[in-house]
């Protein structure tokens, strides 16, 4: 199979083509080093069809990793194969899902791998990379994995001082801002009402979090900021990307999306679709995590 190039990127201005995705480089770049030689870091996402938000989202935090480590050739993989699929088919890219991604750095000669996943938390999708990255471990002379984004009580009150700081146009008397999360079985959905709590010990009492698939629920939420006594709703998703569920769990117009199970709940909505990875306090976080992996490493 041929050696496809590693720089994945959005189809969007001719000049943007090949920038906005952290610096990727193959081996048959002028950039890199030969053999191989320069340790790598893959950055893994669960990846998403919406081009716009990927490249303002996954593209920055990559972009952000790359910038402050120049050292390193920064590759991207998702892991959502019918995300990989679509891009495929619908746009003419080609990004590789975790295992194709490992193979590459291997064929390569790359001997120390990174792996720093844009997840929020340490949920299944997390579990299942770190079980693919051990898999790995005799390819390499090193291989270690980066923290999601909600790991340490340190992210926690940086991830609430961010969110708080993108929000704060919004944020006024009788108005709730709202943060809709993806919700998960795994036990790490606690992280959902420990970065609840952080608001709330932060003042920000008119800081909500639901979800869409676990607790809290929507019905929990409503019923939560009705309780409050806010007048006005602001809408904004608690993912890296604004993609599917921002767009149409939240946002979307249809019967049972949030914005009209608030509206119907007799709140004035507003909908954000602003990706987490958008905002650089958010990157910086990931930035960091990259340190910790590459200092636990010992190179």
């Amino acid at each position: 199979m041929k050696t496809k190039k590693l720089l994945i990127c959005s189809v969007l201005l001719g000049a943007l083509a090949l920038s906005g995705c952290g610096g990727q480089q193959t081996a048959d770049d002028p950039g890199a080093e030969a053999g191989g030689e320069k340790p790598a870091i893959l950055v893994v996402s669960f990846g998403t069809s919406y081009n716009d938000s990927r490249d303002k989202t996954i593209g920055a935090v990559e972009n952000a990793i790359s910038d402050a480590y120049p050292d390193y050739d920064v590759r991207r993989a998702f892991t959502s194969q019918i995300i990989i699929d679509k891009l495929k088919e619908r746009d003419g890219l080609e990004i590789d899902n975790v295992e194709e991604a490992f193979d590459r750095l291997a064929a390569d000669g790359v001997k120390d791998v990174v792996v720093q996943p844009t997840h929020v938390m340490s949920g299944f999708e997390y579990d299942d990379l770190a079980a693919a990255a051990d898999s790995y471990k005799d390819s390499f002379d090193t291989i270690v994995m980066g923290k999601p984004l909600l790991s340490s009580d340190k992210d926690y009150s940086a991830v609430a001082d961010a969110l708080t700081a993108e929000t704060s146009q919004y944020n006024s008397d009788g108005t709730a801002i709202v943060f809709m999360g993806h919700g998960t079985e795994h036990e790490a959905n606690e992280a959902y009402t420990k970065l609840q709590q952080e608001f709330t010990g932060k003042g920000q009492s008119n800081y909500f979090i639901g979800t869409v698939e676990s607790t809290p629920t929507l019905e929990d939420t409503i019923a939560a900021v009705k309780a409050g006594g806010y007048k006005k709703v602001v809408l904004e998703p608690l993912m890296v990307v604004a993609g599917d569920h921002a767009n149409n769990d939240m946002a979307g117009d249809e019967d049972g999306s949030w914005k009209t199970e608030f509206e119907k709940a007799g709140f004035d909505v507003e909908c954000v679709l602003s990706g987490m990875g958008e905002f650089p306090e958010i990157q910086t976080i990931y930035v960091n995590h990259v340190a910790d992996a590459i200092a636990a490493s010992g190179k």
